[in-house]
């Protein structure tokens, strides 16, 4: 086993610029693990990657890599790793680097955790990525109480699982979504859901939490917050990075509605505690689409287009 498939793309362009090509599989440190990838979502994060809009970060070297979440199994462990043991059903997200959309990948143990008992790998993937995210903007960086009125705009993909876990919290969930996904955004609890292309912010209320997934119009939804309101953006404006980095810095010395940012990098007890909301029952799978890694460029392109209804699954195995 000296080679695996995985998505890679030469130059930095459109949905088609990605292939299925051949890479070494990753030889594992003492202290690593070596996973055999089930099942990964896509992400708005890697649309950025693949299109270089964000090139300062990921490089100008090719062929690159894309994916950052993995459902799989143990397929080794490093002699310096005891748990978890190789047949280990995981999950995971990669730190700060892609390249999830392959056959294997190399963590360290507290990279992962035990994957949710009675979902399968492509149910697993589509909760993965938006319930660590959604779990870290409304419990950690908002502080979300039962009770406050949650804003989330743009339901679709990490939304539909931050509006899962809104009502989980408590709160009165209002959600901004197109308006042929109003029935399924109800479904998944949200109390009111609105067309996000013909509601004026303005129309909208206060709120003491907002959750902005699009990126834009920072500023604009800032001003829907309630007194100690909390704004998380867990996006930015993909033709203006520079605009809206410079806004929420800026919002932390200005002003007392502070918009919240964070770069994903979670560990170990995050996944178990979302594992455990998974098989409780607080938040449910929602899959969009699912296709194989040779159709990737597809599924980009599906979330390019917008509309979407849960999660692009990619099934490697």
């Amino acid at each position: 086993m000296d080679e695996m498939r995985a998505a890679l793309f030469d130059s930095f362009g459109p949905p088609e610029v990605l292939y299925e090509g051949k890479v070494p599989v990753p030889r594992i440190k003492p202290d690593e693990v070596l996973v055999r990838v089930h099942a990964s979502s896509v992400n708005g994060g890697e649309l950025h990657g693949r299109a270089g809009r964000v090139r300062l970060v990921t490089g100008r070297r090719f062929p690159q890599r894309t994916g950052i979440d993995f459902v799989g199994e143990i397929a080794e462990a490093g002699t310096a790793v005891t748990e978890p043991r190789k047949g280990t059903a995981v999950w995971g997200i990669l730190p700060r680097r892609m390249g999830s959309m392959a056959e294997y990948v190399a963590v360290r143990p507290r990279q992962v955790s035990t994957a949710p008992a009675g979902l399968t790998p492509v149910e697993a993937a589509s909760v993965l990525a938006g319930g660590t995210t959604g779990i870290t903007a409304l419990r950690d960086k908002a502080r979300i109480k039962p009770g406050e009125r949650l804003l989330v705009r743009g339901a679709g993909g990490v939304g539909s699982v931050a509006v899962q876990l809104g009502k989980a919290y408590g709160a009165h969930v209002t959600a901004l979504a197109g308006a042929r996904n109003r029935d399924f955004v109800h479904g998944l609890g949200a109390d009111d859901v609105l067309d996000h292309r013909t509601t004026r912010p303005c129309e909208l209320g206060s709120f003491d939490v907002v959750l902005d997934t699009v990126g834009t119009q920072h500023r604009v939804f800032r001003r829907l917050l309630a007194p100690g309101g909390r704004m998380v953006a867990i996006a930015f404006d993909a033709e203006h990075i520079g605009t809206s980095v410079s806004y929420i810095l800026a919002s932390a010395v200005h002003g007392s509605r502070r918009v919240r940012f964070f770069s994903g990098n979670p560990r170990h007890d995050l996944f178990a505690e979302l594992a455990r909301m998974a098989e409780t029952g607080g938040i449910r799978p929602v899959v969009d689409t699912v296709r194989p890694l040779a159709e990737l460029g597809a599924a980009h392109a599906a979330l390019e287009a917008g509309g979407v209804r849960g999660k692009h699954i990619i099934q490697i195995r």
